[in-house]
């Protein structure tokens, strides 16, 4: 019963169902989310004597080694986009993801210190870490901007910018959720059954390798091209690189596709999320 004599301004209380999701909650502690962006920021670098240069430095010297593996020795060719801009690219848009849903599938391992001790959504954390990924992403995506207007410049890189540049914004979203989406759903797992950490830990690496990081989907065939146009983020990967360098064609289909697998997976990592929250401090 709520005593209003008390002047009670917050009540907590047990999520009895997992469709309570108590989403309007997150805007709420919107103020919460970006004090988390700026402690997961700040975070990765501290200790260290490069500091924020790293987010130029790796994406730069992973593409260099894709460049003479892939391209000097296998002979794997890039659809006759430009090899150094295409690995960039790829790895820009796949750090975005793999770290969303690296970072949030440990979300209550990582945390449970904090969620013992004070109450918030329990998805302010998943959401701040997508966000100040954002940040890294917008980084990483000025160091593709310089390398490609160097090509244009100094080495007689032919461009034409097509329309379908204004759907990047559309492309990087669904991709967050995506990572999102994925991550609280082992989130959720992995509190009860560890095995899941280890199990990510080379999956991410073997899901890279069937999404067109390296090679274009173009490259594939028969069954193999088929099961590798399932996976929900190669319409994304290959859409991104068709914004930017207009060779081949946008897969509308695909990025349906896409947006629809990823919200039918948010909503029932939000479920599982929610379902687990109420527990996980007795199997942590």
């Amino acid at each position: 019963m709520i005593n209003k004599e008390a002047g009670w301004t917050e009540i907590i209380s047990p999520v009895n169902s997992y469709w309570n999701l108590k989403l309007g909650e997150l805007f709420r502690y919107r103020d919460l989310i970006f004090l988390f962006v700026k402690r997961d920021f700040s975070a990765i670098y501290k200790q260290t004597i490069l500091g924020p240069l790293w987010l130029f430095i790796q994406p730069i010297f992973t593409t260099l080694i894709f460049f003479f593996v892939f391209t000097k020795i296998a002979k794997i060719p890039t659809g006759g986009i430009d090899p150094i801009l295409f690995y960039l690219a790829g790895i820009t848009l796949w750090n975005y993801f793999s770290d969303c849903f690296v970072k949030t599938s440990n979300t209550f391992v990582a945390n449970a210190g904090i969620y013992g001790k004070v109450y918030f959504p329990r998805l302010v954390i998943p959401i701040s870490i997508v966000i100040s990924n954002l940040i890294k992403l917008g980084v990483q995506l000025i160091v593709f901007a310089v390398l490609f207007i160097y090509k244009i410049n100094f080495e007689g890189l032919s461009f034409s910018l097509h329309s379908t540049i204004l759907f990047l914004p559309v492309l990087i979203l669904i991709m967050a959720i995506l990572g999102l989406s994925l991550g609280i759903v082992f989130s959720a797992l992995t509190t009860k059954y560890r095995d899941f950490s280890f199990l990510l830990a080379f999956g991410i690496q073997l899901l890279m390798y069937a999404t067109p990081i390296i090679y274009p989907l173009s490259y594939t065939s028969g069954q193999l091209n088929k099961w590798i146009s399932l996976n929900p983020l190669t319409p994304l990967i290959e859409n991104f690189k068709f914004a930017l360098f207009g060779i081949g064609h946008f897969d509308y289909v695909g990025l349906l596709y896409a947006a629809c697998i990823s919200v039918i997976i948010l909503f029932v990592g939000i479920i599982l999320f929610n379902r687990v929250e109420k527990n996980f401090m007795d199997t942590v």
